[in-house]
């Protein structure tokens, strides 16, 4: 009788839906020497349980929907329960008719801080700002979802961008630094913010194309993939225009830079006049791999 009802809860577990992601948190403190390592340990944990188990929208997610993500958070300084730390953020989406996961964020938030007790439960209330660690989880799980929802329908990560904005402006009044549009104009604040801008609708399409009416079409015609990666790339354009190294495009390069330079460097020869001088001129921080494209 046990054995059939452990079966039967392994296959209803199979079954169920899932939560929204699949997140990988690695908490480094290899530059503190005088704490108790536990405490790290501890906090791993239960940043891996809260971020995989919260259900963090009203959508069902098959398991194998769920998007793959990381957080990389290393320590700089520890005292009395109190966390200093810079957070490298990343996510991906798989690619149509393919094994291939593209990147979508690679974003590393330098003005990290909080407390944690150890073994304190970490529970997400999106009306409430309740510590400064949930609002850091929160925010960048609704940031991770918005981008990849965003990557297969244009601008259906609103909602999600919108929990994001909401996290800030209740975290604004904790006292801790990236919330704010006076703690410089690469934050927490500023990213969100831009997203929902009308001045950066043409970073959301780009998105947009890039994945959906590119990538994901690169499997079945590489060229016409091709040609529709350049197309998507154009659309940043129109952002520079407006705003010259804007954080958003930043943010798009970023994650990107890598595999643009990948799509370019094999497969179908294509028309590329102007691509290079237009990467250029959008992102010039990446133009030694521009180099490379021919």
């Amino acid at each position: 009788m046990y054995k059939w009802f452990a079966t039967l809860l392994v296959l209803l577990s199979f079954s169920v839906k899932g939560q929204e992601l699949n997140c990988t948190v690695t908490v480094n403190a290899d530059r503190i020497t005088d704490a108790n390592t536990q405490i790290f340990r501890t906090l791993e944990t239960s940043l891996n349980e809260f971020v995989n188990n919260t259900r963090w929208t009203s959508k069902n997610f098959d398991r194998g929907e769920r998007i793959e993500c990381s957080i990389f958070i290393n320590i700089s300084a520890y005292d009395s329960n109190n966390f200093s730390a810079t957070m490298q953020v990343q996510s991906s989406r798989p690619v149509y008719n393919s094994t291939y996961p593209s990147p979508i964020l690679n974003y590393n938030d330098k003005e990290i801080s909080f407390r944690y007790l150890e073994n304190e439960n970490l529970i997400y209330n999106p009306n409430s700002y309740d510590s400064n660690l949930v609002a850091l989880m929160a925010y960048y799980a609704n940031i991770i979802i918005g981008m990849d929802a965003d990557s297969f329908e244009l601008n259906s990560g609103t909602p999600y961008y919108q929990a994001a904005q909401n996290m800030v402006s209740l975290a604004q009044g904790g006292g801790y630094k990236g919330w704010s549009q006076q703690d410089g104009n690469q934050n927490r604040f500023f990213l969100v913010n831009d997203i929902l801008s009308n001045t950066f609708t043409p970073y959301r399409e780009a998105l947009y194309n890039y994945h959906r009416l590119a990538l994901d079409i690169m499997a079945d015609n590489p060229k016409e993939g091709k040609e529709k990666v350049a197309e998507a790339l154009k659309i940043l354009e129109e952002v520079n225009k407006v705003r010259p190294n804007a954080f958003l495009t930043r943010i798009f390069f970023d994650a990107k830079s890598d595999e643009i330079v990948s799509v370019f460097s094999g497969g179908p020869m294509i028309t590329i006049s102007g691509l290079v001088d237009r990467l250029n001129k959008i992102s010039p921080m990446n133009s030694s791999k521009w180099s490379t494209i021919k």
